[in-house]
């Protein structure tokens, strides 16, 4: 499978867009199956970003398509999406079915309880596909900076995660950024697992107070050079996204991690709620308009292909 992701640019609304990318972070589902309790359970949970009702439905990657245009997809990560957490090879079943039928995604991040009797079992199941790159645990997590530790310090997460390596897997990371210092111990007991931040580390208090301390705990987490970094999900409540709101977030990280191990991402549908594709990728594209040419490429989409190894010989 050749991916061509060269990220040349056309005007789409007030900013330069990418006319093709490598999306490293997206969902697909179909809440008509019944596998997503935060999806169709009644009332709606409120999340992050509020009200999730206008994505309670199905979502399919003629639709991501469509969200995506005019921009192209050259390739895709799927990121699992909280299906019933009994059933993580039935989601991976369901995305090969989805892959066979649409082409997309390339690859995928497989759901796994690192801290589960089977894990071990589950993560040879995944490693056996030939399209899933990673897996994703949300640790458990402080609602609040201070408190006690995360699960990433507990010992029995630990001895799944020393499975991945291994197997040839990388780790999905998303937790608030009051825990990235128990990231950089993970990083560093684990220097040839590959660990993927994922959503800027979930920047969502812009209080000076807020984005020192999350500069500080991403300063110390760039130094491990095994974690790369997706740009994505930086939307705010009720506010709509413009490159002058997230300007200092995204500068900040590629500063901290580096152009080449920063990547910029969807996560559609969920960012939907904050704006659309051609805002958020024009905003990317705003915000980096002094960058080179090979540097937008790498990290619309040349950083994606190396790091989820998308078109790979296991692809």
């Amino acid at each position: 499978m050749e991916v061509d992701g060269g990220a040349d640019h056309q005007e789409v609304g007030h900013a330069a867009a990418p006319r093709r990318i490598v999306d490293a972070h997206h969902h697909v589902w179909d809440t008509r199956l019944g596998h997503h309790p935060w999806l169709c359970e009644k009332p709606p949970i409120r999340f992050r970003y509020g009200d999730y009702s206008a994505i309670r439905r199905p979502y399919l990657p003629v639709d991501y398509r469509r969200d995506a245009a005019p921009i192209e997809i050259a390739a895709s990560v799927y990121v699992e999406t909280e299906w019933r957490d009994d059933d993580p090879a039935g989601e991976m079943d369901w995305v090969a079915e989805v892959r066979a039928r649409y082409g997309l995604p390339s690859v995928a991040v497989a759901q796994a309880w690192l801290d589960r009797p089977d894990c071990a079992a589950a993560l040879e199941n995944h490693a056996a596909r030939g399209f899933v790159r990673s897996v994703r645990h949300k640790p458990r997590a402080n609602a609040a900076p201070g408190g006690p530790a995360g699960a990433m310090a507990d010992a029995g997460w630990r001895r799944g995660f020393a499975h991945l390596a291994p197997l040839g897997l990388r780790f999905d990371l998303q937790t608030p950024w009051w825990h990235l210092g128990e990231a950089r111990a993970l990083a560093d007991a684990f220097p040839s697992t590959p660990i993927v931040l994922n959503h800027t580390g979930l920047p969502a208090d812009r209080s000076p107070e807020g984005i020192a301390g999350w500069r500080a705990a991403m300063t110390g987490l760039a130094r491990a050079q095994n974690v790369a970094v997706k740009i994505s999900g930086i939307g705010q409540l009720g506010k709509p996204w413009t490159a002058d709101a997230n300007r200092e977030i995204v500068l900040t990280t590629i500063d901290l991690f580096g152009v080449d191990r920063s990547m910029f991402a969807s996560n559609f549908p969920v960012d939907s709620l904050c704006g659309n594709f051609a805002e958020i990728f024009g905003g990317f594209a705003e915000i980096v308009a002094d960058f080179s040419a090979d540097e937008r490429e790498a990290l619309f989409s040349r950083n994606a292909i190396r790091i989820y190894d998308i078109g790979g010989g296991h692809a």
